[in-house]
């Protein structure tokens, strides 16, 4: 038996609420199915495992980020705006009231000395689609050094996102940090 739509909502929306912002391991099950007004049982009928919510949480967060950034590269009308749109698309979704206070995939894989397979595949899905969509970006612009110049812009993006969770992110320099880059390229 599967989990009705509404009812998995409300747990994927307390799941990431909670593990999120006050950490996965510092969120027990029961947090989670308190927010969610669902008994275990239901939790259990969707999903194996606390790792196996947090995987599908993930998921979902990385369904919403990508149409973020997909509307701002939409949004740009150069081939550099494209590319930095990804900067862009990070304040916007940092932004939005379930946005948390940094990365909720560098947040999950920091949890774990060695992250169980389903939560170790999202956090691999997200670096993968980051990378794939840079170096797609960064074609026009970069051309033969596109796959080099979107590793850099990676770690910038990775770089921006940790500093937020230090506080110390300061406004644009990440940005800054990325056109040089680009003009570089």
């Amino acid at each position: 038996m599967a989990i009705r739509t509404g009812t998995e909502t409300r747990l994927l929306d307390a799941a990431e609420e909670l593990f999120f912002t006050r950490g996965i391991a510092a969120t027990p099950v029961d947090a989670v199915l308190e927010r969610a007004g669902v008994s275990a049982a239901t939790l259990y009928r969707g999903y194996a495992s606390k790792e196996a919510l947090v995987a599908a949480a993930l998921a979902r967060r990385h369904r919403a980020w990508l149409a973020t950034w997909d509307a701002a590269v939409e949004r740009a009308t150069t081939d550099e705006d494209r590319l930095l749109a990804v900067l862009d698309a990070s304040a916007e979704f940092r932004a939005r009231p379930d946005g948390a206070r940094w990365c909720a995939f560098l947040g999950a894989a920091a949890e774990y000395a060695e992250a169980p397979p389903e939560v170790a595949a999202a956090v691999r899905a997200d670096t993968d689609a980051l990378r794939t969509r840079l170096t797609d970006l960064a074609r026009p612009v970069a051309g033969d050094g596109a796959a080099a110049l979107a590793e850099r812009l990676l770690l910038v993006v990775s770089g921006d996102l940790a500093m937020r969770l230090r506080g110390a992110a300061a406004p644009g320099v990440a940005r800054d940090v990325a056109v040089a880059l680009v003009r570089a390229a």
